[in-house]
């Protein structure tokens, strides 16, 4: 570590600067880190605590999320997802680390100004209907109502009820109550109130998880409309792993941290035809920590601890096995061959 130059004095001073100028340092790089993200998670870490026992929801974790971005997110139950939706929907606070969306930080809003994110920055869908609409209005009172609280005018609040109700292709619904729509239409209701406040991002926390498969690939296509068509930046959480097929960017949360991506990548064969294909990849948080994946792992008996060597252009995994005793004899010094490496990067 850098100290700088010695100050006069105390011999004691020196090592005090250093580590001052290493906090300054690591504020830098806090401030600086996805200055240009829409979403930002920057070691997260969020506790809760009840009968004495501490539960770690997140345990450090790190996401960016691009102005713009589709972006879905998956994890088994209890792997934290939800919780990270609760707090980038204003709902929730941090016990650590940062969280800022649309430049907003989520750690140090007040109550009022929380309120005011919860209501023109951010669009919230549950995965329950009832969650989303009010019963006893109608489709287009519904989707009114987020703008009669952010105080638009009649005029707007019409035209924009219109707009959106057609977009999301339920405007045939507009003077039913949610008892006479289907699960689709409600939550393609429910994806238009989110959105009746113009936020710049839509968060949907397993928003297909009660419909079949039809009806939610026509949910997923309204959240593509709301992206591609009205630019918002769509964040959505599912356990089901085929919502990769949906979005170009997947993100798996694993214990509370990223732990994997996939990317849709498009191809072009020799004929022309366009196809896409996803590619996995591992997530390097800020600290340098890889999650390798239990299905790679398990099979070379990797536990507690592995062996890495550089290569040229990649990182070998290797398995950490004790060498093999020599037959009627102890164990050979030198150390055994490893078995099969895995590659990162």
């Amino acid at each position: 570590m850098t100290t700088g130059p010695a100050r006069p004095g105390n011999g004691a001073d020196a090592p005090a600067a250093g580590i001052g100028e290493l906090d300054a340092e690591m504020r830098r790089a806090r401030s600086s880190y996805g200055q240009d993200a829409m979403i930002v998670c920057d070691q997260l870490v969020r506790i809760y605590t009840g009968d004495g026992i501490e539960v770690q929801a997140l345990q450090g974790l790190d996401l960016l999320v691009a102005k713009g971005e589709l972006t879905g997110v998956v994890g088994a139950s209890g792997s934290g997802k939800s919780t990270l939706m609760n707090i980038l929907a204003g709902l929730d606070t941090p016990t650590a680390g940062a969280a800022r969306v649309a430049g907003h930080d989520l750690a140090a809003l007040g109550p009022r100004e929380r309120l005011a994110y919860r209501r023109s920055v951010v669009g919230f869908i549950w995965q329950q209907s009832w969650r989303n609409l009010l019963p006893y209005l109608t489709c287009r009172q519904n989707v009114s109502v987020p703008m009669r609280l952010g105080r638009i005018g009649r005029r707007e609040r019409v035209r924009r009820t219109d707009d959106l109700l057609e977009a999301l292709r339920v405007a045939h619904c507009a003077e039913r109550t949610p008892d006479r729509m289907s699960g689709g239409e409600q939550q393609r209701t429910a994806i238009a109130v989110a959105l009746a406040n113009q936020p710049r991002v839509l968060l949907a926390d397993e928003p297909t998880g009660e419909l079949d498969t039809a009806t939610a690939a026509d949910v997923f296509a309204a959240l593509q409309t709301a992206n591609t068509d009205l630019g918002v930046t769509v964040l959505v959480v599912s356990h089901d792993p085929a919502v990769a097929a949906r979005v170009r960017r997947t993100v798996a949360i694993r214990d509370g941290r990223t732990s994997t991506e996939w990317l849709r990548h498009a191809t072009t064969d020799e004929f022309g035809n366009a196809t896409q294909h996803a590619v996995e990849y591992a997530v390097m948080d800020r600290a340098g920590r890889v999650q390798l994946p239990r299905e790679m792992t398990q099979p070379l008996g990797m536990r507690d601890r592995v062996r890495l060597e550089a290569e040229p252009g990649f990182i070998a995994v290797w398995p950490d096995r004790p060498p093999k005793p020599a037959e009627g004899g102890p164990a050979a010094p030198e150390e055994a061959g490893p078995a099969a490496p895995g590659e990162v990067g």
